[in-house]
């Protein structure tokens, strides 16, 4: 991914991440074991920040590692943190460890997606959701926003499109705010100028789970049961396959301070069947 650079010196990029993470100079300083002088000569070019005070300050201003390099070449210095292919040798044991808790998943879907939503693992409970999905966006490099926002993807079969899209695109906004890339960015405005799907707008949830005869209910059937599309604990994912709609709610997990960008940039996510039509239904499909 290309950053998005807002200015060519390293303190004034320091200022604006730290303006974005909404931090006084004092509060920086503080957590940085450093001075708010300190932190305004550094702010204003007035002092050339060593490598170590870059990476301190890095630190407790949460910037991603892909940012930390690139602060460190702007000030001068070599990068810190290597960038890996995935299919590197270094990275083996890492990829085992992902195929090994994807296939334990089985039967509920789960992937991995990189910095840019493409994804690079998947299960077969994710190839069972994606049939039907037009070939164009089958093709390498799977990217899951298009799959599950294009008209010719999910979206038609999201039941609840209009809530799903809406909390997809809001956390686009977030990493974008967070990387300040300009490949997500072009991603975030495609995906957002996606036409809805015909029947996009009808009753959210009608069939789901929740709605006398639940997630396993034949499409239709349950037609006019009134919206369920709420959990009391998460946002689900109610999605018609087979002649049924699905009820997921998702997790996400990244990896615990990583020294790579491309294990950095890594998310598992795993969804969790919202109810027990859901999860039998799947087990079905695989006995």
């Amino acid at each position: 991914m290309t950053t998005v650079a807002l200015d060519t010196g390293v303190g004034p990029l320091l200022r604006s991440w730290r303006e974005q993470r909404r931090i006084s100079q004092l509060e920086l300083a503080l957590r940085a074991d450093s001075s708010a002088r300190h932190i305004s000569f550094i702010e204003t070019g007035r002092s050339r920040p060593s490598e170590d005070m870059i990476l301190r300050l890095a630190e407790h201003l949460d910037i991603p590692v892909r940012e930390r390099n690139a602060l460190l070449v702007v000030a001068g210095y070599a990068p810190r943190y290597a960038q890996t292919a995935l299919d590197d040798p270094a990275l083996g044991a890492l990829r085992e460890g992902m195929e090994r808790l994807l296939q334990g998943y089985d039967p509920y879907p789960a992937l991995v997606v990189d910095g840019m939503y493409n994804v690079v693992a998947a299960n077969r409970g994710i190839a069972m959701l994606l049939e039907g999905v037009a070939g164009h966006l089958l093709a390498p490099p799977l990217n899951a926003m298009r799959l599950t926002l294009h008209p010719e993807g999910l979206a038609p079969r999201i039941r609840n499109l209009r809530e799903w899209r809406a909390d997809l695109l809001a956390q686009m906004e977030r990493q974008i705010a967070l990387a300040r890339s300009a490949e997500l960015r072009e991603l975030y405005e495609e995906v957002a100028g996606y036409p809805a799907p015909e029947g996009a707008d009808r009753a959210e949830g009608a069939g789901a789970a929740g709605s006398g005869g639940g997630a396993g209910s034949p499409v239709g059937e349950n037609a006019g049961a009134g919206p369920a599309s709420s959990l009391p604990f998460a946002l689900p994912l109610h999605i018609e396959h087979g002649g049924q709609v699905l009820s997921f709610v998702s997790s996400i997990a990244t990896f615990n301070t990583p020294m790579d960008v491309t294990v950095a940039e890594l998310a598992i996510e795993t969804f969790l069947p919202a109810d027990r039509a859901t999860a039998d239904h799947l087990r079905s499909l695989t006995s």
